[in-house]
């Protein structure tokens, strides 16, 4: 297998056009190589600037999760501290946990941010919504959003090799007319459901809200949660 490693989005866009298939850290695809054979050509995005970016309001798909600091937020750095062991922290990356996985742990945290994502197709560099970056799978360079006023995050435990554990994960927006609003997006199994609701008028208020959103089935014990983080964050 040939590895590829471009250093520029036009060198990443004729190793794609060649066939070559992006691994992110290959933590999810190496015991599937193994099994069904190795493709000839693959990608990895380390070299390229575009997919290395950390900062408050951006994260390349190249970063690697124990890189992942106080830099962006709160929400974000607790997903990317809670998957899995220490050496998978060091080799797994973000586009792969988020696209390639089918775990996809730094979603619920992504949805809440509102963030966006910057992907490379055959006209070049796009962004698109993270919904569809997730179900169509193109090349994902980077997520994007905008800042939030405050986030939580909360992940319970579970049996090795059972369920995924429960994820719920909150933000607090201020949008451009100075209104709060309140962004939750839970895990339940390997579904990924999210809603939003005002916060102006209080914790409960914004619960009931949410409950007339795609959120309302999610279990008792998310709700639980997504009550506390509504108010603590509110009260912020």
């Amino acid at each position: 297998m040939l590895l590829r490693q471009p250093s520029s989005v036009s060198e990443a866009q004729e190793c794609l056009a060649e066939g070559a298939v992006p691994i992110g850290g290959a933590t999810l695809v190496w015991a599937e190589w193994q099994r069904d054979g190795f493709p000839e050509q693959a990608m990895s995005l380390r070299g390229l600037p575009e997919a290395n970016v950390l900062g408050r309001e951006t994260l390349g798909a190249a970063v690697v999760l124990n890189r992942i600091d106080d830099r962006v937020p709160d929400v974000i750095r607790l997903a990317a501290a809670s998957v899995g062991t220490g050496a998978v922290r060091r080799t797994a990356t973000v586009g792969g946990n988020l696209v390639g996985s089918t775990l996809r742990c730094l979603l619920p945290a992504a949805l809440v941010l509102d963030a966006r994502a910057s992907v490379l197709g055959p006209e070049g560099v796009q962004e698109i919504d993270l919904a569809e970056a997730i179900a169509k799978r193109p090349l994902l360079l980077s997520i994007r959003w905008r800042e939030p006023v405050a986030t939580a995050y909360r992940k319970l435990p579970a049996e090795a090799g059972g369920a995924p554990p429960l994820v719920v994960a909150t933000a607090l927006h201020a949008d451009a007319d100075g209104q709060r609003r309140l962004r939750v997006a839970v895990r339940d199994g390997y579904d990924v459901v999210s809603g939003s609701a005002t916060g102006d008028t209080g914790g409960e208020d914004a619960v009931r809200a949410l409950r007339r959103t795609a959120l309302g089935d999610v279990p008792s014990a998310a709700w639980e949660i997504i009550g506390e983080q509504a108010t603590e964050l509110l009260r912020r």
